[in-house]
């Protein structure tokens, strides 16, 4: 069979189990530590995502770590002693080093399977973005498409997956040294929501400074009206994020279900895993769709 073979991603990629389970994507863990204590980013199992984002919420220090190179080797090595090839997506090498690591495995591994391939490719994405992404390789190797294909139309076609991201709570990202403790003040006193997205390299990049929730809402939606493919005739799925702040994302997919009639099924929402989450805390959304090529 010219499909018979992996799809893989980390955890990062903020889809459900089943989800992951039924398109057929394995996954590896990321960790994190709250308070001090360890636990596998394993889609909220070991730490459900409300329990997660209330303790963030009420102070709890935080901390994240990357799949390293002997989990990945252990990881890839079931599938190789199976019989089957590999293409594994990293989260964007513009939030994390976990590519490198994906690499040292691939090339320990080369050497013990030489008739294997393993492809690894950095998805310059984030959250249920990059899930996105995961979901149409999925569809391509249902539909047929071999690994080489595969491989060739992910690197020709990862950049033209969008994400944008607002936040109703700055003080994570002043937390993080993303904004300063002044514009986070100052902010916060405005009912500034900082939008931002995705640039070419994978990082996170602030677009704009939008005073109220409503007004980032409805700019979110504008942008997918500017990016989408086919404009408001985008006829692809889209997803969203929510860390812990379900209403605003279920406002900004009642708006896109109204804007995109031509929409593939409904807005999927799911959680900001803990891993992005440790960084982002409560309170942002992030929208995901296929549309032009990133090219900032």
């Amino acid at each position: 069979m010219t499909n018979d073979y992996v799809i893989s991603c980390c955890s990062t990629a903020d889809l459900t189990e089943d989800h992951f389970r039924q398109a057929g994507i394995a996954y590896i863990p990321f960790h994190f530590e709250l308070d001090g204590k360890s636990y596998p980013d394993d889609l909220g199992k070991s730490m459900p995502f409300h329990k997660f984002y209330q303790a963030m919420a009420n102070g709890a220090e935080t901390k994240t770590s990357q799949v390293n190179v002997e989990e990945f080797t252990a990881y890839f090595e079931k599938f190789l002693q199976a019989g089957k090839d590999i293409l594994h997506v990293t989260l964007s090498s513009g939030l994390s080093g976990v590519i490198n690591s994906a690499n040292l495995a691939k090339n320990i591994l080369a050497e013990k399977y030489p008739e294997r391939k393993i492809y690894i490719v950095d998805s310059l994405g984030a959250s249920s973005g990059y899930g996105l992404l995961m979901d149409k390789l999925a569809e391509l190797r249902a539909g047929g498409m071999g690994i080489d294909e595969l491989h060739e139309w992910v690197e020709a076609h990862k950049l033209e997956l969008h994400h944008w991201f607002f936040s109703t709570d700055l003080s994570f990202y002043v937390k993080g040294g993303r904004i300063s403790k002044t514009s986070g003040f100052v902010g916060g006193l405005l009912g500034i929501c900082p939008l931002l997205n995705m640039d070419k390299v994978g990082h996170l990049i602030p677009r704009s400074k939008i005073r109220g929730k409503k007004r980032v809402i409805q700019e979110i939606v504008k942008r997918m009206e500017e990016h989408a493919d086919d404009g408001l005739a985008y006829a692809d799925k889209c997803y969203i994020s929510q860390a812990d702040c379900l209403e605003d994302a279920q406002k900004v997919a009642d708006l896109v279900e109204a804007r995109f009639p031509k929409l593939k099924g409904h807005v999927e929402i799911n959680y900001v895993g803990t891993t992005i989450g440790s960084h982002t805390g409560p309170g942002t959304v992030a929208l995901f769709f296929w549309g032009d090529q990133r090219n900032d």
